[in-house]
């Protein structure tokens, strides 16, 4: 275990600065919106907030306060916050991201899970953070191939192993998500329980499975085929040739930004005409300049590439060998994906919990921070 710091070199700032004054631009159709891709006024005036206003170092301030390390797992260095609650009794949880995520998305969550009685709640609704970053992204090295999702939850349960933590919970979204319910499936034993927001159900093929479907079940269903068609591109690209995506996202900022933001105005709560009106545009630039200034844009996409073969079979309808340990789901509306329960109960006999939310989409830490907090305390009292 090594302490870590942020500290990107004074050069790579004015660098990043240099090139988005230095950025050539597209033309653009008249007469669209966001159905083409982001707007081209948009998009100059983000860059051009990014280039002047933005303040990076008031985002490694505030993350340097808390203890951050590396250690090598499998032959990768391992970047992680681990954050120790002053309640001695707080149960540790382990909180995965997913793409394009990082641990800085965890920023407004980390003072209520870690301290709730400085924060209006209950101290013994406390907890212990561990916050990894998956291998190729932010400060976590990838070297090597072959970096899937079982591989992934391996070497959390053995970060976990060696901070000492025998029992723990594990939290995630997106790919966050997916690693967590995987290490319920490889390594059980430690995991007390299991709590995701976003939950990917998939039809077996089998008509009777979807028989007497509700209106809101039917309307998930077809959410589910509209994102196949209208807003899978980035992740058939980063399937399939994560190296040749990786180029112009290493080299352009303006393109890193674009891949990225792209992603919060579909998926953030459909209230939000632009994606500040979900998530502050100080944050949003955060979490791209964590992708820039570590180029990480293309080594986070390979971690698709990696899993291309169990999305697959996902989306074919295989279902997964069965969970033994609890497991809560929080439903945000506007998500990506919206869970049908009865394909979940089918995937996942073990749901314990189950919390449908009005408001609120994919990014939930970052757009309705409170909401998830309460709803991983809850889940986890059901445990004790």
């Amino acid at each position: 275990m090594k302490p870590f710091r942020i500290d990107v070199p004074q050069d790579r700032i004015d660098d990043l600065r240099e090139r988005l004054a230095n950025t050539r631009w597209p033309s653009e159709l008249a007469g669209f919106g966001w159905e083409r891709g982001v707007p081209l006024r948009y998009l100059q005036d983000l860059a051009e907030y990014w280039r002047t206003s933005f303040d990076w170092r008031a985002v490694e301030a505030e993350f340097n306060q808390y203890p951050q390390f590396t250690t090598e797992i499998d032959g990768e260095d391992i970047h992680f916050l681990h954050v120790r609650s002053p309640e001695p009794d707080a149960t540790p949880l382990l909180l995965s991201h997913g793409w394009p995520g990082g641990f800085l998305e965890f920023a407004d969550v980390i003072g209520p899970l870690t301290d709730p009685a400085a924060h209006g709640g209950d101290p013994a609704d406390a907890f212990h953070l561990v916050i990894p970053s998956i291998p190729g992204y932010g400060f976590s090295t990838l070297r090597t191939t072959g970096w899937n999702v079982p591989r992934i939850a391996f070497a959390w349960a053995e970060l976990m192993r060696r901070l000492g933590y025998e029992k723990y919970v594990a939290q995630g979204g997106d790919a966050g998500s997916v690693i967590s319910l995987v290490q319920g499936l490889v390594n059980p034993e430690p995991l007390l329980g299991i709590h995701v927001n976003m939950l990917m159900t998939f039809p077996s093929g089998d008509p009777a499975e979807l028989a007497d479907l509700s209106e809101t079940d039917q309307q998930r269903l077809q959410k589910l085929g509209e994102f196949d068609v209208d807003q899978s591109g980035y992740m058939k690209i980063q399937q399939t040739r994560p190296q040749t995506l990786g180029y112009g996202l290493t080299d352009s900022p303006v393109g890193q930004l674009a891949w990225i933001i792209e992603k919060f105005q579909a998926w953030t709560d459909e209230s939000a005409k632009v994606p500040e009106d979900a998530i502050s545009r100080d944050r949003l630039l955060a979490l791209v300049s964590l992708y820039w200034f570590t180029a990480t844009g293309g080594s986070s996409a390979h971690f698709y590439y990696e899993g291309a073969a169990d999305v697959r079979a996902a989306v074919a309808g295989a279902v997964p060998p069965p969970q033994t340990r609890p497991v809560g789901v929080a439903v945000f509306p506007h998500d990506a994906f919206l869970p049908i329960r009865r394909i979940a109960d089918r995937d996942i006999p073990t749901i314990t919990h189950w919390t449908e939310f009005e408001r609120g989409g994919h990014f939930a830490a970052l757009e309705e921070p409170q909401l998830l907090v309460e709803d991983i305390r809850a889940f986890v009292r059901t445990l004790r």
